[in-house]
């Protein structure tokens, strides 16, 4: 399957492009100056890099916050949607995990289980945010990035969209105190191991072509995805129709992370693509708690799980859009354009 997206362009979606670039504004209004060059700070000249490992990353550290700028950056967070399992929530829940983990390390280190507040931490959040553009001049963006986050929000012509959109997930499953047993990706596990379940032994072999799962999602953090890197499958058409429910679930559950009018376009191009081309492929173990891999892929998208590291208990998943990752060439042309302005005019 060769990466050629097409079906319809993303639609418009006034009220969500509204809603953020009016959090957007509202953040730069709270800020003092430190803080608004911090927002605007760049990675380097390639806007396509991303990462999600721990450590700082470039922008506005949410852990340095407090107050109104606090709160404006968390209404920045959530404006691209407020769903419990996907959007925003699925943000929330990642630096709560976060949290968990670092405390679960601190226990295992001789140190309270828990301390009386989940926020009781001597290191802040360690998160950033990045502003692209200028809210509600042309084509612009944010992103938010830190260990296990990358989330990249473009706004054009009234058009959002949201990925790359990385999330992980380590414990996979907290093992004690008062989060026990919470799962902050189950869905995307399950979701795939039903379509797995519902295959018989000659289609379930041509699913899982390999019983040893790579260490990591095949995709990295490469600027462009290349779905290539995803062994071939089992087609959505070779599949039963409990598989083909199954998978398609899967698929809308992925696509909950954007706005929904997004996911609703994103929607329409895997079904205008042809929903029988859609392949997914299973690598590793079918036990539960040991090393496996999947990936989807579409013309127009593809999706990845793998939990290898530390003895299955750390989940990586990845969203990305073949055609409109990082805004598409709206954001990226407007950028580069302005860009070129600042350096012409820098250098006079």
């Amino acid at each position: 399957m060769t990466a050629t997206p097409s079906g319809p362009r993303p639609v418009r979606d006034p009220a969500t492009a509204r809603a953020t670039t009016a959090a957007a504004r509202a953040l730069l209004a709270a800020l003092d100056d430190d803080g608004r060059r911090r927002l605007a700070e760049r990675a380097g000249p390639d806007r396509r890099s991303w990462t999600f490992v721990d450590g700082r990353h470039p922008g506005l550290v949410l852990g340095d916050l407090a107050g109104g700028a606090l709160a404006a950056a968390e209404a920045l967070l959530a404006s691209t949607g407020d769903d419990r399992e996907g959007g925003s929530g699925l943000l929330r829940g990642a630096v709560e995990l976060e949290r968990v983990r670092q405390h679960l390390a601190a226990a295992a280190a001789g140190g309270p289980l828990e301390p009386a507040s989940l926020e009781g931490r001597d290191d802040p959040d360690p998160y950033s945010l990045r502003l692209e553009g200028t809210p509600g001049d042309g084509p612009w963006g944010w992103r938010v990035s830190g260990h296990h986050l990358s989330v990249h929000v473009a706004v054009a012509d009234e058009r959002v969209t949201v990925t790359p959109h990385f999330v992980g997930a380590q414990p996979a499953v907290v093992p004690h105190g008062s989060r026990a047993g919470w799962r902050l990706l189950a869905p995307e596990e399950d979701l795939a191991r039903d379509v797995l379940a519902a295959l018989d032994p000659d289609r379930l072999a041509v699913a899982r072509p390999d019983d040893v799962a790579p260490a990591d999602v095949l995709t990295g953090t490469d600027p462009v995805a290349d779905p290539s890197v995803i062994p071939a499958g089992l087609a959505h058409r070779d599949m039963p129709p409990a598989a083909q429910a199954s998978l398609e679930a899967l698929l809308r559950h992925y696509l909950r992370r954007a706005p929904a009018a997004s996911a609703a376009a994103c929607w329409e191009d895997l079904v205008a693509d042809g929903l029988g081309g859609v392949e997914m492929t299973w690598l590793g173990s079918l036990e539960r708690g040991e090393g496996h891999y999947y990936g989807v892929r579409a013309p127009s998208m593809l999706v990845e799980l793998d939990n290898t590291q530390h003895g299955a208990d750390h989940v990586h998943t990845v969203w990305r859009h073949l055609r409109d990752d990082f805004g598409g060439d709206a954001l990226r042309d407007h950028l580069r354009d302005a860009h070129r302005d600042e350096d012409h005019h820098r250098h006079r």
